[in-house]
């Protein structure tokens, strides 16, 4: 029982760290925020945030992990055909995750953040340019430097960061529909290198 309570403890006192995190980003930006700011925020002590976190890049690294996991997850498996719905699951994951990612992504959120999130999701298309047994989406040879990969996920943060500043002017499967184009059309370009 003392258990479960203590994983509780700590459940609620990460998500008023989280919280109190992006209500920060949002009214005053990232690079300026301290300990004790969020902590105040989060009305936890700060021995509750070090026993938790090294410091604010560990939080924005932990929440960084825990929502990739989630996005990887929500996206699924993406192969040589591209169904669309795997990019509509993508944007699903961020309208459903708002206000995190458009704290994070924004001009005052972490730069570190958004260079993360374009290295897994680089990381993410260069390790399915190919699946076995399958043609791959262009010669391997064009992914060897990782130019592409890198363009692509520089579109798809970017696109994100776009929509979640317009507020949503289109919807989830509407982004995945113009983003998967766009990738689909530098597939196709890079493919005649």
């Amino acid at each position: 029982m003392t258990q479960k309570s203590d994983n509780l403890r700590v459940r609620r006192t990460q998500k008023l760290l989280r919280e109190a995190l992006i209500d920060l980003i949002e009214e005053r930006g990232f690079d300026t925020l301290t300990i004790s700011e969020i902590t105040q925020r989060a009305m936890v002590s700060r021995a509750a945030f070090y026993r938790n976190y090294q410091d604010k890049y560990d939080l924005v690294e932990r929440i960084f992990e825990d929502e990739m996991q989630t996005l990887m997850n929500a996206i699924g498996h993406l192969g040589p055909e591209r169904p669309p719905q795997q990019w509509v699951n993508l944007f699903i994951h961020i309208a459903a995750y708002k206000r995190l990612y458009h704290a994070l992504l924004s001009e005052t959120g972490s730069r570190w953040f958004t260079t993360k999130m374009r290295a897994s999701l680089t990381a993410m298309i260069t390790e399915h340019s190919h699946v076995p047994d399958k043609q791959p989406i262009v010669d391997r040879q064009v992914f060897s430097n990782g130019f592409i990969p890198t363009m692509l996920a520089s579109l798809f943060v970017d696109a994100i960061t776009w929509w979640l500043e317009q507020a949503e002017p289109y919807t989830p499967e509407a982004m995945a529909i113009y983003c998967s184009r766009m990738a689909a059309s530098i597939f196709r370009e890079a493919s005649t290198w």
